[in-house]
């Protein structure tokens, strides 16, 4: 007897009508029509069945703050930061674990069960990393939750942040951040990338580095950051993160860039919803988009992935953490409506996103931990179209969220009719 079978399933591969047994927490089996019975067993008539969605980059610490003390009225990343400077004073552990906790039960309940939180180093009572390590414990039986410790005003231009760093990282943060380009001048930024890489190969560890997110072309961090995965042999751990200021910069510089990129193994993580709205701030028109050269990334064999980056804070007033409404938006800006484009996309979400985190055991293969998403949608483009209802989520095998199909009726001259948003056939047909 199985613990589940989720039947007639369809999956993002472009598989349809699969049944996926799970014993013990793991697929143990993905084939047409099981014979085996299971205690649970789940009919997905048809509909999509995914691993569950990846945030590659967010902010759990800030989350959910808007309004707090004031809102952020250019618009721009710099009074952002200066917002959240304002707030640190009055945070306390326990208002922080509340937005966060919330905003795990958002994640969940739309399928996101990992996400990559930075986590501000700047305090010196670390009441962030107190919160976030805390709130990590409670949800790992739901979610896994990578905290980056993030020295949000510059590991050099804030003295006491070197030492806040190495503090965060004994207590358990799990993967070593920074932000090069607000440090004080070019070349300090270019000296903390090599000292946050060093202190991550001494520890073994990950690096995922807030970097180049500008609109100047000459912020060019990321070239830096390659150059250090490689000296240090990083290759496949390091992570740079928005990189806006590629879509300033020339197209020969970028010819070079990208391929170094890709010879060091750097993963690189877009964040469509925020780099559109901070990015072009000073522009009158023509304005920039502001995200990074998704496409060309893409096709030069760079691992791209995408986050959520902001929900309701200081940096952006909106959000409901729907990794769906990032591809979404990331495939308008990206123009990449071709067909395979749009499936690379929903992979930016999650098979992208789970290899930039280096999570063990993920995806839909036998041997896989079971984290699956049954949406009501037949394929991954009209996922991306509908941003659909997420009927069961699927924890290690156990179903821990639910949402009833949406179904719209309509009464039109007496006569009542229901509306499917679904296209038969699939949306490629």
């Amino acid at each position: 007897m199985l613990d589940l079978i989720v039947r007639n399933a369809n999956l993002p591969d472009g598989r349809r009508g699969h049944d996926i047994a799970v014993q013990d927490g793991r697929v143990k089996e993905l084939a047409r029509a099981i014979g085996a019975r299971a205690r649970k067993e789940i009919d997905a008539a048809g509909c999509l069945v995914t691993p569950s969605f990846v945030d590659s980059h967010f902010h759990m610490d800030s989350a959910l703050s808007y309004g707090r003390p004031r809102v952020n009225r250019s618009g721009t990343l710099l009074e952002g930061i200066q917002l959240w400077g304002e707030l640190k004073p009055q945070l306390t552990v326990e208002s922080i674990q509340a937005r966060a906790r919330k905003l795990c039960q958002w994640a969940i309940a739309r399928g996101t069960l990992a996400i990559r939180s930075h986590v501000d180093v700047g305090d010196p009572q670390m009441l962030a990393v107190q919160a976030l390590l805390a709130i990590r414990t409670e949800f790992k039986p739901f979610l896994d939750l990578q905290l980056v410790a993030f020295p949000q005003d510059g590991y050099f231009r804030l003295p006491a942040n070197r030492d806040n760093m190495v503090r965060a990282l004994d207590m358990g943060v799990d993967v070593v951040g920074g932000i090069p380009h607000f440090e004080r001048s070019m070349a300090a930024g270019a000296e903390s990338v090599a000292a946050l890489c060093e202190l991550a190969a001494r520890r073994g560890l990950m690096v995922d580095l807030h970097c180049d997110e500008s609109d100047d072309p000459l912020s060019r961090h990321i070239e830096t950051l390659a150059f250090q995965a490689q000296r240090l042999g990083l290759q496949g751990r390091v992570t740079g993160s928005h990189l806006t200021s590629m879509h300033s910069m020339d197209n020969y510089y970028v010819s070079k860039l990208i391929p170094l990129m890709a010879e060091a193994g750097v993963h690189a993580v877009a964040n469509p919803l925020i780099n559109i709205t901070l990015q072009g701030r000073h522009d009158t028109y023509p304005k920039r988009r502001g995200m990074t050269r998704v496409k060309e990334l893409m096709q030069a064999g760079v691992n791209v992935a995408f986050g959520h980056d902001c929900v309701m804070d200081p940096w952006y007033p909106l959000g409901s953490h729907d990794m769906l409404e990032v591809a979404h938006m990331g495939l308008h800006v990206a123009q990449m409506t071709g067909t395979d484009e749009m499936q690379r996309l929903f992979d930016a979400v999650t098979l992208n996103g789970a290899r930039a985190l280096g999570l063990e055991g993920y995806g839909l293969e036998p041997g896989c931990f079971a984290d699956l998403v049954v949406l009501q949608a037949g394929d991954p483009v009209e996922a991306l179209r509908l941003k659909p209802a997420r009927l069961f989520v699927i924890r290690r095998g156990e179903v821990i969220a639910e949402t009833a199909a949406v179904e719209s009726r309509l009464n039109l001259g007496g006569q009542c009719l229901s509306v499917d948003f679904r296209h038969e056939g699939g949306s490629a047909a």
